[in-house]
């Protein structure tokens, strides 16, 4: 009778699933000593997009907020003059 199980494949399986834990590891390494990383982005962010709502988003480098914005769904209607 031929052995049903393929030994191969569950060692390849284990291979992935070290692989995965080593780059979780190494990814809490790069931001283990800000772990509010996340939190600081979405700060910045937030920032950047009020101080161009106050310049009715006509700065430089708010362009990529033009599509966002003049919509129902976003309450902010501008004239931007395009």
């Amino acid at each position: 009778m031929k052995e049903p199980h393929n030994y191969a494949h569950v060692g390849y399986g284990m291979i992935a699933v070290a692989a995965s834990l080593t780059v979780i590891a190494l990814v809490a390494l790069v931001i283990g000593s800000n772990v509010l990383y996340g939190d600081h982005l979405q700060r910045e962010k937030t920032a950047e997009f009020k101080e161009c709502k106050a310049n009715d988003f006509k700065t430089p480098g708010c362009e990529k907020y033009w599509d966002k914005i003049n919509t129902d769904v976003s309450g902010i209607h501008v004239d931007l003059g395009k």
